[in-house]
């Protein structure tokens, strides 16, 4: 049986190419197939990006007016927000197909977003993290997990 994994990630109207530059580190080092944003203050600074592996070239980074326009079929949106109902990551049992949502490093994700998606998870920490780190443990949360999915094991 074809492995059922899959991930990508959605970045909304992210702020600094440095954080980008990890989060494209964050995505090779995981296994996410693809990167897409939205807004217009990376790309004016894009150039500037600290991709320092240049997994630019083998995952793809994409630029989308409409987050909600590009889930991958099958997929689960999954918004990472601080929000009051937001479930805590060691409690979440990730989708075998996840697309996860992340807002900016200076601001919160829209509630228009969240509201599409499926699930809404947070990482308990006391303060917050910048865009790159919550991409890192959100995706090493579910690398840690392993087959502890909706649909268990791959054989």
């Amino acid at each position: 049986m074809a492995n059922k994994r899959y991930s990508c990630i959605g970045l909304f109207n992210p702020k600094s190419p440095e954080n980008v530059g990890a989060v494209m580190r964050a995505a090779g080092c995981y296994g996410v197939s693809s990167v897409f944003y939205t807004g217009t203050r990376y790309e004016r600074a894009r150039d500037f990006v600290t991709d320092t592996k240049q997994v630019h070239l083998d995952i793809p980074l994409i630029a989308i007016d409409d987050l909600q326009k590009i889930i991958p079929l099958g997929c689960t949106p999954v918004a990472v927000e601080l929000v009051e109902g937001a479930r805590p990551l060691p409690e979440y049992t990730h989708p075998d197909r996840a697309f996860y949502i992340f807002g900016p490093e200076d601001g919160s994700l829209d509630k228009r977003i969240r509201a599409w998606c499926e699930d809404v998870v947070y990482v308990p920490t006391n303060g917050c993290m910048n865009l790159a780190a919550t991409v890192n443990v959100v995706l090493y949360d579910r690398l840690a997990k392993g087959n502890n999915t909706r649909s268990g094991p791959q054989y």
